[in-house]
């Protein structure tokens, strides 16, 4: 009974244990906090998690990870559309854009946010340049702490929205 108790224990530790680091110009490493501004309908929220992203706009994976170290979902997407694995099983979306509001319950910039870690706007909508960095999609990039492997991203139109990014190799 206890070698059998000590397997289980094993088993369950080896799915929480975390996923090994990314080589090195693979794709972007870090964590991020969203925050929702509080309204008149609803409380303020937010959301952390550390993450692992993968591809472009059109075709990549983005992982997230509680601060415990276990897999909180993975979202793939393509050109054909985008899925979402929570563990519970996988959900399937026409678009990121879909997921991304499905899971955040708001319009997250997620087909950009590769573009705007490489420190650019996302060449798929305008962008407007300002002093600190761009403003795209409703929101405004700042990138004063780039070079450092920060990623400030905010969004006035209500709800406010913050997105903040550190890269753990900038």
């Amino acid at each position: 009974m206890k070698q059998l108790a000590a397997a289980l224990a094993a088993a369950l530790l080896s799915a929480c244990a975390t996923l090994p680091p990314m080589a090195p110009g693979e794709g972007w490493q870090g964590r991020l906090a969203v925050r929702v501004a509080a309204t008149e309908a609803q409380p303020a929220e937010s959301f952390s998690a550390s993450f692992e992203l993968r591809g472009d706009g059109d075709a990549g994976e983005l992982v997230l990870t509680t601060p415990l170290g276990t897999r909180a979902g993975v979202a793939r997407w393509s050109p054909a559309g985008a899925e979402l694995d929570d563990g519970q099983g996988a959900r399937r979306y026409a678009t990121l854009d879909a997921l991304a509001r499905d899971v955040f319950k708001q319009d997250l910039p997620l087909a950009a946010l590769p573009s705007w870690l490489a420190g650019r706007p996302w060449p798929a909508a305008p962008a407007l340049a300002t002093g600190q960095g761009f403003d795209q999609l409703g929101w405004a990039v700042d990138l004063t702490r780039h070079a450092e492997g920060e990623l400030r991203a905010t969004r006035a139109a209500p709800p406010a929205l913050s997105l903040s990014v550190r890269l753990d190799r900038p």
